[in-house]
């Protein structure tokens, strides 16, 4: 989209706002250099942002609410104004009467709102369907000599012509067919684009079930793959990988990484994942610090495990050392026998010097499981690449887009027929113990397997012993055969049991990292009379019959009733809900067609009465 002058822009955008109920303000703009002329700005509404530290002290009220909301405009060669970024989301709702009495509207002359308003009613919903900017990419003009922008253009996306009419062809189809699907756009003061963030309806609803734990890859990126892909993960009630956004960056830089989480953030209603999993990175770890200061960051195992041997690689005594390590880390129960198995390892092996395997220890806490037992996983100590097996490293991005659809498409389908085989089976059971029945009854049946070996194991523990009481708690240890083939390797395990609240937790930490309790603490339970299992370890996120609504939720409080574009996306929320019900079973679908030519019969008598 472009206009004759800077003037129109910004009266469009104006006109625009004043329309759905907020105001503007010029949020920054620059000018040629040795040069009064204008080159460039970002318009956003007037949410954005925070007060600072000397405007806290007012006492006028907060009006800012950190809305990102915004528009980038550049003057181009042909002397005309294009708009290069559109990000249309509000974290706020709309007030026509305030937005009526703001600077940006009270300015407005006469003449003005005569010329643009006739043409809101076409333009302004094709602004709403996050109509794709036109992106010019390639040499820009070096006569503006900065030095700054010669730097920053190495932080591009390195597309030629015919991958952004991929990314624009993609984005356009989708949007016809998902109208909540988002994407931003990040450029530099050039146009030239440098990060990409994409995410649909499904994910940004998936993600309301599954925030506990969320797993951000960025292995394409860091391997320099053909496309600089990121990822973040989930793990859905069957204990599969689901995603929850992604997109291409142009680095990996802390100054990359936060425009992303925010961006990320603003899509997940400002509800920050409780636990992050990332790759070993200083700058990830400084933006998840500022971004998500609450969250607990923390680095896959598989990949430090990785990272070590590849760092060894030229160690002689390679296979020998990983076993040693292997067993160090997911052996150790208590932090001092990991750090002095650890300090012996590195004596044994001679590689004391070395400065990688130094500053992962030093970050120990971040990845080592005997430090994380306070920390819910859901199973995603680790993760695997969400599109492992389809991207590698010289796939284009056209052929990422072609496959894109379809993998997605059958990990949804995986997940349906999941559903289907757990609410329709009855899982046989392997024991007398009710621990096993009560979540056959409860559980999917891929997590109820999981659950069901931990059940069985129970005839390997024996001697449970009571070594220390404190009132109502009560430290047990619970003796283990590790080794079927060896009855002389005995484990000792020991487990915390609080008889006021029926709570326990074992050393070995399987309900933190796992979701289900181990059969060191089902033996516990069994040893104090426990007939089921305590319901604050009965988790929603594993249940067969909880309810899960792929469509995003925004309630009707946040509808703007004046707005035809906000009708049609609530409607169609609402909709597909109805659907989702309808495809239970034959009699749920019959009852939502009814309703659907109810309403429709309803919806035209109301159309008539208008004629």
């Amino acid at each position: 989209m472009e206009f004759e002058s800077y003037d129109d822009a910004y009266n469009y955008y104006n006109c625009y706002a004043k329309e759905l109920g907020f105001a503007i303000r010029v949020k920054s703009s620059w000018t040629k250099r040795n040069s009064k002329e204008k080159r460039g700005a970002v318009l956003c509404c007037n949410c954005e942002g925070f007060k600072t530290i000397k405007e806290a002290t007012s006492r006028r009220k907060e009006t800012r609410t950190g809305c990102l909301a915004m528009i980038r405009l550049r003057l181009v060669e042909s002397n005309r104004w294009r708009v290069d970024e559109v990000k249309l989301e509000h974290n706020h709702l709309f007030d026509l009467e305030r937005a009526q009495n703001s600077k940006s509207h009270k300015k407005m002359d006469s003449s003005t709102k005569r010329k643009l308003e006739p043409a809101l009613d076409v333009e302004v919903k094709t602004i709403k369907l996050y109509r794709t900017p036109i992106i010019h990419h390639g040499n820009s003009n070096s006569n503006d000599g900065e030095i700054g922008n010669h730097i920053d253009q190495f932080k591009r996306l390195m597309l030629d012509r015919s991958d952004l009419d991929v990314i624009h062809a993609y984005f356009s189809r989708i949007q016809l067919m998902n109208p909540n699907f988002v994407y931003l756009m990040d450029f530099n003061d050039d146009g030239i684009l440098r990060n990409v963030f994409w995410i649909d309806s499904r994910s940004r609803a998936a993600f309301r079930y599954f925030n506990d734990v969320v797993a951000f890859d960025t292995a394409c990126l860091l391997n320099e793959y053909e496309i600089p892909l990121f990822t973040f993960v989930g793990v859905n009630h069957h204990g599969e990988s689901i995603l929850l956004g992604c997109g291409l960056l142009a680095d990996d830089s802390q100054e990359t990484y936060i425009w992303l989480f925010r961006a990320w953030l603003t899509c997940m209603s400002g509800r920050p994942p409780q636990t992050i999993v990332t790759d070993y990175s200083k700058a990830l770890q400084s933006a998840i610090s500022e971004v998500f200061p609450r969250a607990h960051h923390r680095l896959s195992l598989s990949l430090v495990i990785q990272s070590i041997l590849e760092r060894l690689g030229e160690f002689h005594e390679l296979e020998e050392f990983g076993n040693v390590l292997h067993r160090i880390v997911y052996g150790s129960l208590k932090v001092d026998e990991f750090e002095t198995a650890w300090e012996e390892m590195i004596q044994h092996f001679g590689v004391t010097d070395n400065e990688w395997l130094q500053s992962l220890f030093d970050d120990r806490e971040r990845w080592a499981p005997v430090y994380l037992k306070d920390i819910f996983f859901a199973g995603m100590l680790s993760f695997s690449p969400l599109f492992e097996g389809y991207v590698h490293k010289q796939t284009s991005l056209k052929e990422f887009f072609h496959m894109y659809d379809l993998v997605l498409q059958k990990k949804y389908q995986k997940e349906a027929d999941d559903d289907i085989v757990s609410a329709d089976s009855n899982p046989i059971l392997k024991t007398r113990c009710y621990y096993e029945l009560q979540l056959s009854r409860i559980y999917t049946k891929e997590i109820f397997e999981k659950f069901q070996d931990e059940v069985e194991m129970m005839s390997s523990c024996f001697g449970i012993t009571q070594i220390h009481a404190n009132g109502p708690i009560i430290t047990y240890i619970v003796k283990e055969h590790e080794n079927e083939g060896d009855m002389r390797e005995i484990g000792n395990f020991e487990v915390v049991y609080d008889k006021t609240g029926a709570e326990v937790r074992c050393i070995c930490n399987c309900f933190n990292f796992k979701g289900y309790l181990c059969r060191h603490a089902l033996c516990v339970l069994n040893y104090n009379g426990m007939e089921e299992i305590p319901f604050q370890y009965i988790l929603s996120r594993w249940r067969k019959d909880f309810k899960r609504f792929y469509v995003a939720d925004m309630g009707s409080n946040n509808v703007d009733i004046t707005n035809p574009v906000q009708w049609f996306d609530h409607l169609y929320r609402k909709a597909l809900q109805v659907v989702e019900e309808g495809m239970i079973s034959q009699d749920h679908y019959m009852v939502a067609w009814q309703a659907f030519k109810e309403s429709l019969n309803k919806v035209r008598l109301v159309a008539d009465k208008h004629v």
